[in-house]
């Protein structure tokens, strides 16, 4: 089922102007999600946005492999993106949603010659994780989603465990909205 529909802008923003505050608020929200998602798309390796916009609701995580990007929710309120480096074709990062299962802020492989995994914060008890790492722009993992350490960081502070992160190998659209699990439609099917 494919779940990211398209926002077009145009009409959008001509039609913030005709429309009552509330709904504009909603419409400038819907903008703000389209303007970060386009700034996300021309981010260089190791880059990322994050908003300080005031949204409420449980922090998620999208991460889009073919985006090569993660994108975080409050609410279905996009506040963040970034790239990442996810699992190489020999190694790919597992599709599907999860669940922050472990946090540790300073955590060391035991696959992988005790190689550092700063911010670790894990979706599976068989090696995957999101943590700070070599970020080239391309898959280069061994399955982990490697984030900048800066960014790596941010998420640790605001994730709790049981959070949800959904791995999706579609390209995100701006209006996409948040992971499937805190989508109230699609949790309800």
């Amino acid at each position: 089922m494919r779940r990211f529909a398209p926002l077009m802008i145009a009409p959008v923003l001509a039609g913030i102007m005709a429309i009552a505050p509330a709904q504009a608020r909603a419409a400038g929200a819907a903008t703000d999600e389209y303007a970060l998602t386009e700034a996300a798309a021309e981010l260089a390796p190791g880059r990322f946005l994050w908003t300080d916009a005031k949204a409420a609701g449980p922090v998620s995580v999208l991460i889009s492999i073919p985006d090569q990007r993660a994108y975080v929710f409050r609410g279905q309120r996009l506040i963040a993106a970034s790239t990442v480096s996810t699992g190489m074709d020999e190694k790919p990062t597992p599709v599907g949603t999860f669940t922050i299962l472990q946090k540790k802020a300073m955590h060391k492989s035991n696959l992988y010659d005790d190689a550092p995994m700063p911010y670790m914060q894990r979706l599976t008890w068989d090696g995957v994780a999101l943590h700070a790492g070599r970020n080239p722009g391309f898959p280069a993992s061994h399955g982990c989603v490697r984030l900048p350490t800066a960014f790596a960081k941010k998420l640790f502070e605001i994730t709790q465990l049981g959070a949800t992160v959904e791995v999706t190998d579609m390209a995100y659209v701006s209006g996409g909205g948040a992971p499937l699990a805190l989508d109230p439609v699609l949790a309800s099917r």
